[in-house]
């Protein structure tokens, strides 16, 4: 009973240690993660703006981009 009782108390700490190596893991990762995300989305929105400036000022122009990138033909 006692095996027992100390082999569920290993298992508990050799969980805890590797919930904190994964979680640190994962930590380290998405503090990687956030800032790439970020600037992602400002490299796309001012993409977007300057799409959308060419659009309103050539359409001809917008259209060979999109098929250009889409893969079709409009």
């Amino acid at each position: 009973m006692l095996r027992t009782i100390l082999s569920i108390g290993l298992f508990a700490v050799l969980g805890l240690i590797a919930l904190k190596v994964i979680f640190g893991i994962f930590g380290l990762f998405f503090s990687l993660f956030v800032p790439l995300l970020f600037i992602a989305l400002k490299i796309g929105l001012v993409l977007l703006v300057v799409y959308f400036i060419i659009r309103i000022v050539s359409p001809d122009t917008a259209a060979r981009l999109r098929g250009k990138f889409s893969g079709g033909s409009v």
